[in-house]
């Protein structure tokens, strides 16, 4: 398989670059925050998207009908890892989950309502799956929704959504059919203003630094209007999205610059006077970091050339790569603090810290990666039985 980029798609990762220098704002590009920089979470946030949406790059693979390019995927992941190489906000889930899901099952009027809005970076999400007895098992989610006249009322909990403290609208699933034999078959999604009544935030700060909330439903009303496609077909709708979460939300670029900022450290520092660079053992831990950083990228691209081909995401690829690259996160975070010593647990941001301390961030942010979107467990799950074709109980 050719990994190489065409000519085409060379000349438009160079326009992105370009465009991103001639904006380029330190207040939106901040690389110490780690995954959570792809987030539009303040108004500088907001209108850095908005000029991104004015120059057409948001929904590069939608349907012309709905605004886009019909462009392949390739584009799209050309434009998001060079965002967040600068630590920008990238396409997110408004683009790459959301918008998605609805063009392939939304209702007309779902449809023409969101989709505009997300294009034009007028509107941004939370994504409500995990809940206190259903982290990574989203079909055991008991979020209760009851049909009423017109809609459905909901009452339960959900927790670790990231977004909520500033997010617009509340895309979540709930438990639409009690019956413990439908376990998965039971399952709706559903859209829902952040304002609702009944709807109650509560922050949770992060081992990294972010913040992330649960969500507290009592009595909320949702019309039948806000139903996501199909009621009980919610649970292919969320593995649907989580494919593109796994993909999308975990991007190559922040790997790649972690292990370049380490080798360059490893090239000029010394230990009891010797250069580290001549260290067998540290020469053999760059070696493989950076060995497994190239495999990352290639499944990275992997996926991208699995998208091309149509239709759904691509499960097994997505989970590989998830995986794989959040992982090698850990991995590579964990050299670097081994090898800079004591003084590579100083704060990030403290003046005198080796590398203004970022790998002691990267450390912690990079345990929230190896969860959200689905933990590891939960990949190499799919891997084994979609992927390898092995029975669940094995």
């Amino acid at each position: 398989m050719d990994f190489e980029f065409t000519e085409a798609e060379q000349a438009f990762s160079a326009e992105v670059d370009q465009w991103l220098v001639d904006h380029h704002d330190p207040v939106v590009m901040d690389l110490t925050r780690e995954n959570f920089s792809q987030l539009c979470d303040t108004p500088e946030r907001r209108a850095f998207m908005k000029k991104l949406a004015a120059k057409g790059w948001l929904g590069i693979t939608w349907p012309e009908e709905y605004g886009g390019q019909a462009g392949e995927g390739v584009y799209e992941f050309i434009l998001n890892e060079a965002l967040a190489r600068c630590a920008a906000p990238q396409i997110g889930k408004g683009v790459g989950i959301i918008g998605k899901t609805l063009i392939r099952h939304g209702s007309e009027k779902l449809k023409h309502e969101f989709l505009p809005k997300i294009i034009n970076a007028e509107i941004e999400f939370a994504v409500g799956y995990s809940e206190p007895q259903a982290g990574s098992d989203a079909a055991n989610m008991q979020l209760k929704a009851e049909k009423v006249d017109g809609g459905w009322k909901l009452n339960g909990q959900k927790i670790w959504t990231t977004s909520a403290h500033f997010a617009d609208w509340y895309w979540f699933g709930a438990r639409t059919d009690p019956d413990p034999s439908k376990k998965h078959a039971g399952i709706s999604v559903f859209l829902l203003p952040m304002d609702a009544p009944g709807l109650e935030i509560q922050s949770m700060p992060t081992i990294g630094k972010d913040t992330t909330n649960q969500v507290f439903f009592t009595d909320v009303f949702v019309g039948d209007d806000y139903l996501v496609g199909e009621p009980g077909k919610g649970f292919q709708y969320i593995s649907e999205a989580l494919d593109l979460e796994r993909f999308t939300m975990f991007t190559f670029s922040p790997i790649q610059a972690r292990t370049e900022l380490l080798c360059d450290y490893v090239r000029q520092a010394e230990r009891d006077g010797k250069p580290l660079r001549e260290d067998p053992v540290v020469r053999q831990q760059i070696a493989q970091l950076v060995t497994q950083t190239e495999v990352a990228r290639v499944l990275g691209l992997r996926f991208v050339a699995a998208s091309i081909k149509g239709g759904k995401p691509p499960t097994v690829e997505a989970s590989t790569y998830k995986l794989f690259a959040t992982q090698l996160s850990q991995r590579t975070a964990d050299v670097a603090l081994d090898i800079m010593g004591a003084e590579g647990q100083i704060k990030v941001d403290t003046e005198d810290a080796p590398l203004q301390g970022r790998f002691e961030g990267t450390y912690r942010c990079t345990v929230v990666e190896t969860i959200g979107g689905g933990s590891s467990e939960i990949q190499k799950n799919i891997i084994a039985r979609r992927g390898l074709g092995l029975p669940r109980n094995f």
